[in-house]
């Protein structure tokens, strides 16, 4: 059976060919291309050259063409199906399983997209030449938008009376019809009605260009009407997956690093039709993790450029509070702040690209920064209000889910506290010793860097049994089904219950461990800072020990599941995922 065409353009969308490429081969970047050495012959100068704006890489030693199926088949040594399932995984999407329930969704697909694609055909065309539209076209025309622009964003209008529901439902099925969002049940009328009537549309496009909903926005003086309203979430639209004008946006990742996030349909057409098409908005909700990690795919900097507003500097808030986690080493996140009274439409058109480009560079601020000084405008310098502070921006740094970006935040914002602490007097020499064991400590976080959980976890078991041998003497069982990870602790635990069992003489100080070993047990080791006051308390000792050996349990599962994960989505054996439930229900015992 063959793929649908939208699945495979889903992944193409997803995936640039220079980031499935790179998995393998080390590319660097030459104007609007990647070059690097062949991975079809060996090499000493770079043939091989890949094109995300044109979406193949090609070989000029072997003559090698192709897209990124092309790719992961040749390097792999994979049938089409198998490439299509690995870059699927890699595209975060579900493997496509031919079952009677794809095969319905996919024909739920064909009906809603056409439903969609006739009915902003038909809106588009009436607002371009329907002679009774005029009230439309000149609230366009206000908004300094041509027919041009009503073109190039399939912009249309649907009027107050007509019901475009009728024709519709001469081609296709009722059910379908509800389904998509376009029209709701009036219980007055006993029928079902234009949502969007009286309306200019916006349509919303997925990653791959297709209609999938739309925004609508009044023009009539009625002032009970919301302003703008969406599409509800449907089948195929979830709001906080998308992203207005991603689909145009994402070809142009190849020339620019940053994309700026805006508010409103109108910001994104102002910015465009001033050349600045590197542009997006969120769908009147709060952005999500969702909408960061799409545009993470794509480009290097996300500037979120909201209205200058007391509501835009509220969402800049909240957008800075949820995407904060999704921080990454080689990606940035930016905020920017137009002059009051302007918003990115009004700004570009009055002044132009230049110009707000200049503003950009200039006017930026990194999210980190933004969310301490929002902050600290909301405290004052008594204890209580820099505890409340110091507490808020701890939580925030503690939900990024990069580990050394989360560090580095949580360094700074508490360096950047301690800067405020001089004012209260005797916290001056707090602040000074603050960050001189900042200091001091610098040294330890990036030796712990390449230490993983399961070693730190070991080296607090071991440092128990080293400090506590004639107690571990008496209680043999407690470490007999100890399972270690790393190379080097199964050869120290080996060589600890040899020495407990055989050694007359248990003084810590006769024992034969490799040095360096030692040192980084007793400098890594988390449990030290309490294991003086636990020797004195043989049940405590017992539980601490026991709650230690069932973490290390459960990060022997993790890895075993992550590695049995990956082989699932090669393979989608049924025994492999047997495995998988089978592990994770021990963990849940665990």
């Amino acid at each position: 059976m063959k793929y649908p065409k939208e699945y495979l353009d889903e992944i193409k969308a997803r995936l640039k060919v220079s980031t499935v490429v790179s998995k393998s081969v080390s590319l660097k970047k030459r104007g609007k291309e990647f070059i690097g050495l062949s991975p079809f012959k060996n090499e000493k100068t770079p043939s091989f050259t890949v094109n995300d704006e044109k979406g193949f890489y090609h070989c000029f030693s072997t003559s090698e063409h192709g897209n990124i199926f092309d790719f992961i088949m040749k390097t792999q040594n994979l049938k089409f199906g198998d490439a299509v399932k690995t870059l699927a995984n890699y595209a975060g999407m579900q493997p496509y399983t031919f079952s009677k329930a794809d095969e319905e969704r996919e024909n739920d697909w064909k009906n809603y997209s056409q439903i969609y694609n006739d009915y902003v055909e038909y809106h588009t065309e009436e607002l371009l030449k329907n002679p009774d539209l005029n009230e439309a076209r000149d609230y366009l025309k206000k908004r300094n938008l041509s027919s041009s622009d009503v073109k190039n964003f399939n912009l249309g209008y649907v009027k107050n009376k007509k019901n475009y529901y009728q024709v519709l439902l001469k081609k296709f099925k009722e059910k379908d019809l509800n389904d998509s969002g376009l029209f709701y049940y009036d219980e007055k009328k006993k029928e079902y009605v234009e949502r969007f009537r009286g309306r200019i549309i916006f349509p919303i496009k997925s990653l791959t260009g297709q209609y999938i909903a739309a925004g609508g926005r009044i023009i009539s003086k009625e002032t009970y009407l919301a302003k703008y309203i969406n599409s509800p979430e449907t089948k195929f639209f979830k709001k906080g997956n998308h992203l207005y004008n991603l689909d145009k946006a994402r070809k142009l990742s190849n020339l620019n690093d940053q994309v700026f996030l805006v508010e409103g349909y109108m910001d994104v057409i102002g910015l465009s039709k001033n050349k600045i098409e590197n542009c997006v908005a969120n769908l009147g909700t709060a952005l999500t993790d969702r909408q960061i990690s799409i545009l993470n795919q794509f480009f290097n900097e996300i500037v979120i450029c909201f209205d200058s507003d007391e509501s835009g500097y509220k969402a800049a808030v909240r957008a800075a509070e949820n995407s904060i986690r999704e921080l990454k080493p080689e990606k940035q996140i930016s905020f920017l702040f137009l002059p009051s009274g302007d918003d990115p439409d009004s700004f570009v058109n009055n002044k132009g690209k230049e110009e707000f480009l200049k503003y950009y560079k200039e006017k930026k601020v990194p999210i980190h920064i933004f969310l301490f000084e929002h902050y600290k405008k909301q405290s004052t310098n008594t204890p209580s209000s820099l505890a409340i502070f110091e507490k808020r921006l701890r939580e925030l740094a503690r939900q990024i889910k990069d580990e050394f970006i989360r560090k580095y935040i949580l360094d700074y914002f508490i360096g950047k506290i301690t800067e405020l602490a001089p004012n209260l007097g005797r916290a001056k020499q707090y602040a000074i010793k603050h960050v001189a064991s900042l200091s001091s400590t610098k040294k330890i976080i990036n030796e712990s860097k390449s230490l993983s959980r399961a070693d730190i976890q070991e080296f607090s078991l071991l440092y128990l049994i080293i400090n506590n041998l004639n107690f571990f003497h008496e209680k043999k069982d407690l470490y007999e089904n100890l399972i270690f990870i790393s190379d080097e602790g199964k050869k120290t635990l080996s060589y600890l219950k040899e020495f407990i069992s055989s050694s007359n003489d248990l003084d810590k100080n006769t024992l034969n461990i490799d040095t360096d070993f030692l040192n980084k047990i007793n400098k890594f080791a988390s449990i030290k800072h309490i294991s003086e006051n636990v020797k004195k308390d043989e049940i405590k000792l017992v539980e601490i020990f026991e709650e230690m050996k069932k973490d290390l349990n459960n990060i022997a599962i993790d890895i075993q599941i992550s590695d049995l994960e990956s082989e699932f989505s090669k393979d989608l054996s049924e025994n492999t995922f047997n495995k998988i439930i089978e592990l994770k229900k021990l963990q849940n015992t665990n």
